[in-house]
């Protein structure tokens, strides 16, 4: 086995009892907490090339070096890619990828996804990959489908993919796509080229892999959903 990575630890072994309730409770409410200032000027730095251009979106939050974000260029030529992630030490280690279509954003996630659900973009594809998995069981609320801003992913839209190495990770954010109405699939991941160096890094230590995955159209009453 090579690499170096630890499993996740966590004494949670299965979906969390407090999940649905939490989740019950961002559906019904409104986020008003204010965006960070340096993710408002991120966003307003880019608004105007995304409105101005014609091609879908696909976001990739917590795109980490951004070396997911230059290959899923690669696989939606005609679509702008936007990576976003919140540290500048990671982004500032991209390397280009040989391809013009895509954006990186250095922002906090959960901010810039309301600026754009605000905004009205809506997007063809979503990939959140491997985000930090927050896995002591007091940690429920920052992990993506325990906070407020599950909301505003779910008014982006588009066709949903969560990968993690951490199987409660992506069972729990599958629950919580199910309580909002969608009809997701979990499974095991082989991916044939790893997507980013998270990925690359927990295949070489010999982790499973897991995704949750969603298409657009497969919600009950999307609108419904996501309305406070």
């Amino acid at each position: 086995m090579n690499g170096n990575s630890e499993p996740v630890q966590s004494r949670q072994r299965l979906c969390h009892p407090a999940l649905g309730r939490t989740v019950a409770r961002h559906l019904a409410s409104q986020n008003l907490r204010p965006p960070a200032p340096h993710t408002l000027q991120a966003f307003e730095a880019i608004r105007s090339k995304v409105e101005g251009q014609r091609s879908p979106l696909v976001f990739d939050s917590f795109c980490g070096t951004g070396l997911s974000t230059g290959l899923l260029a690669q696989r939606h030529p005609d679509c702008l890619v936007i990576g976003i992630d919140k540290s500048a030490h990671r982004l500032d280690r991209h390397q280009p990828s040989g391809v013009s279509n895509y954006l990186l954003v250095r922002a906090d996630c959960d901010d810039f996804w309301r600026l754009a659900a605000d905004a009205g973009w809506r997007l063809q594809h979503h990939y959140l990959l491997y985000p930090n998995p927050w896995p002591k069981p007091g940690q429920l609320k920052r992990r993506v489908h325990g906070s407020p801003a599950f909301v505003d992913l779910l008014k982006l839209g588009g066709a949903l993919e969560l990968r993690s190495n951490w199987q409660v990770y992506v069972e729990e954010f599958g629950c919580a796509l199910i309580q909002a109405g969608y009809f997701p699939r979990v499974d095991r991941l082989v991916p044939d080229v790893s997507l980013s160096l998270f990925e690359q890094k927990y295949r070489q230590s010999g982790h499973l892999l897991w995704r949750c995955r969603c298409e657009p159209g497969e919600a009950k009453c999307p609108a419904a959903t996501v309305q406070a």
